[in-house]
């Protein structure tokens, strides 16, 4: 090995450096950006601080990647500008060139992105919306001579525009968090915008600021012949509620130009039920033969986000997971899944059937600092399922089951360092109702991070962890009668920096 390979091998070997979620180099990460599919790969751009490891003026950072799993960080993409600093937005393929930006019968990337800095001889936040676009697929931009092409000196939250092709009404659509709406403009030409809709009003949580939207049709239970539009929502940091930043979902109906909620006005469907994971949104362009909507999230919370226990980069990203549709007794809902090619970081895995367990516990040791773990539990006669990581003798994570409250929870109240903010350690809860009393979890443990899936990702619970102890001992209990683990596997995962694969080489 060179002794650059070396030095990175040491960076990425960081106390709590995520092995298998995106992370920076260096410096600070926040919201996924322009995430497209463009000449055989996935473009991740994202909020970028190159000069702290806290919040500061935006630039894009931008890393690109082959199988979702490994990725290769390239220059900065995007730097600020006389407009302003460059926060969050999305890329799409110009195919039909309607920007005039490309050679005559060929197209390639815009990004369009918010802007933002302040009115003239005014404190007040000015934020406006732009584009720059790429000859050499993603690798250096141009900023357009228009820019600004669209702003409201009405609105002060006026950002985060996610734009796609809608195909009926040929015209680009974009939704763009307007305070606490949704606002629909269509354009021809991504230069021109017009004023379609506005989604949101005593629709669904206004905890706080609405943020980072998304819009993308998905079949139901995989019927091509059904079809609902999926809107996300993320909401900002609220002091008042004690989860802090989420993002919510509505299902419903798109025309080209208005987007109808299927569901009660008043009801809130959580896409994720942990603390962490926020401002996610999907992937754009991906070719109709892959077939799938593929989502990333900001594993983070601003109610802690500058203060996590890291020290020469801060932020990660969730694994990459593909969105289903599915009808349910209580309406269509959101599922999720990792997507297909975890199977790459997939090493041995050990399996064990028919586990009786009672309230004495049932101890799987000699476990990997990176893992998987699966089970199905039939509950029987227990009230209460308990799955235990004990990251250490002193350290350990929760995952529980009530069968009564039917709530999955997860505990980090002693997963390891916690000290560093007063709303870290929580416990999380997701409502998960069992069919026939059996429930199937699927967990992702990495450095720093626990992704817990039930259900075949009916419900999803997402938290940061910072265990000092690496030998996660499992230990399973049931609680007020037996129950029986049906199949336990634990599968090792590899570093995706592991064999000479470096995205810094």
């Amino acid at each position: 090995m060179t002794n650059n390979y070396q030095e990175k091998m040491s960076l990425y070997s960081e106390t709590y450096r995520p092995q298998f979620h995106f992370t920076p180099k260096e410096k600070w990460l926040n919201d996924p950006n322009g995430m497209v599919y463009f000449e055989g790969e996935y473009h991740l751009f994202f909020q970028y601080h190159p000069h702290g490891t806290t919040w500061g003026p935006m630039h894009w950072g931008h890393a690109v990647s082959h199988d979702l799993l490994h990725w290769e960080e390239l220059p900065i993409a995007l730097y600020p500008d006389e407009h302003g600093a460059i926060f969050s937005g999305s890329c799409v393929v110009d195919w039909k060139n309607t920007t005039g930006f490309f050679e005559k019968g060929n197209g390639g990337l815009v990004a369009i992105y918010t802007n933002a800095d302040t009115y003239p001889e005014s404190d007040r936040p000015r934020q406006r919306q732009s584009l720059a676009y790429s000859h050499d697929n993603g690798r250096t931009w141009e900023t357009y001579e228009g820019n600004p092409v669209l702003s409201d000196e009405d609105i002060t939250d006026y950002r985060d525009p996610k734009v796609f092709w809608h195909v009926e009404s040929e015209r680009w659509v974009m939704v763009l968090a307007t305070g606490q709406t949704i606002t629909i403009y269509t354009s021809p030409n991504l230069i021109d915008w017009e004023f379609a809709s506005e989604f949101g009003q005593n629709e669904g949580a206004h905890f706080g600021v609405w943020e980072c939207p998304d819009l993308f049709p998905l079949m139901v239970d995989g019927n091509p012949d059904h079809m609902k539009w999926v809107m996300l929502v993320s909401i900002g940091d609220n002091p008042d509620f004690k989860e802090g930043s989420r993002t919510q979902y509505f299902v419903g109906e798109f025309d080209g130009k208005t987007f109808l909620n299927h569901h009660d006005a008043d009801a809130i469907l959580w896409l994720d039920h942990g603390r962490d994971n926020y401002a996610g949104v999907s992937w754009s362009d991906i070719p109709e033969e892959n077939g799938r909507r593929i989502y990333l999230g900001w594993m983070n919370n601003w109610r802690y986000a500058n203060q996590v226990p890291t020290e020469t980069w801060r932020g990660a990203m969730t694994l990459p997971r593909e969105l289903t549709l599915i009808s349910t007794a209580g309406g269509v809902q959101l599922l999720q899944k990792p997507v297909s090619e975890i199977h790459s970081i997939r090493k041995e895995s050990k399996v064990t059937k028919v586990i009786e367990l009672t309230e004495e516990a049932y101890l799987v040791e000699g476990n990997h600092e990176l893992m998987e773990v699966n089970l199905v539990v039939t509950l029987e006669a227990a009230k209460e399922f308990n799955l235990a990581i004990h990251h250490s003798s002193e350290e350990k994570t929760n995952i529980r089951y009530n069968r009564i409250t039917h709530l999955l929870s997860v505990d980090r109240t002693q997963s390891g360092e916690i000290g560093f903010s007063e709303s870290f350690p929580a416990i999380s809860e997701c409502p998960v109702a069992l069919m026939d009393d059996t429930l199937s979890l699927q967990l992702f443990l990495d450095s720093s991070s626990l992704e817990v899936f039930a259900e075949g990702g009916r419900g999803a619970l997402t938290n940061l962890i910072f265990p000092r102890g690496i030998n996660h001992t499992l230990s399973l209990t049931a609680i007020g009668g037996g129950a029986q683990v049906e199949e336990l596997s634990v599968t090792e995962l590899s570093s995706i920096w592991e064999k000479g694969v470096c995205a810094y080489e």
